[in-house]
């Protein structure tokens, strides 16, 4: 037990909650995200394509700003995408798919506003399954799609987030 508190007075002053604000008046975690601008997804008007880009960008949006705007930028944000869609499971009588297997991967770059410099390219990826009810369902089969389609948002944007705040707080 004596161990566990010594261990403990040793290394508490190595943590630092990374969203609080500095004592020495440096901008905070949350200062810096707000300097990055979201620059559009380019992907065709009216595609599934587009408005899977709009949720992640909405969503990181979100996550980024919170309910402020963006304060003037010193980043520039430019993602792309690709999405793939694969069945799992077949049924074995109508040897149709009864699962399938949703997948967006996202390539991003982080570009400095002042110099033009990359200094952050990264990838990351979102997976999500979904059941296909039986054939007489479409609407709760395109409504599946959909819900996968957005929950592999949802994911790419909490990725994406937490890379650019592990970014702007390490530096790296």
């Amino acid at each position: 037990m004596s161990v566990v508190a010594v261990l403990a007075a040793l290394t508490a002053g190595c943590f630092h909650p990374m969203y609080a604000e500095h004592a020495d008046g440096s901008p905070a975690l949350r200062d810096k995200l707000m300097g990055v601008e979201l620059l559009p997804i380019d992907k065709p008007n009216a595609s599934r394509d587009a408005r899977i880009g709009v949720e992640i960008r909405n969503a990181l949006a979100f996550k980024l700003y919170g309910g402020a705007t963006g304060a003037p930028p010193t980043h520039q944000l430019r993602i792309r995408f690709s999405t793939t869609r694969s069945s799992l499971m077949l049924d074995p009588h109508t040897a149709l798919p009864s699962n399938e297997n949703y997948g967006i991967d996202a390539s991003y770059q982080l570009i400095e506003v002042a110099t033009g410099k990359t200094v952050l390219n990264a990838n990351t990826f979102a997976r999500t399954s979904y059941d296909i009810p039986g054939q007489l369902q479409r609407f709760a089969r395109a409504r599946a799609y959909r819900d996968a389609e957005d929950r592999a948002a949802q994911q790419i944007a909490d990725n994406i987030n937490t890379r650019l705040a592990a970014f702007f707080y390490a530096g790296t």
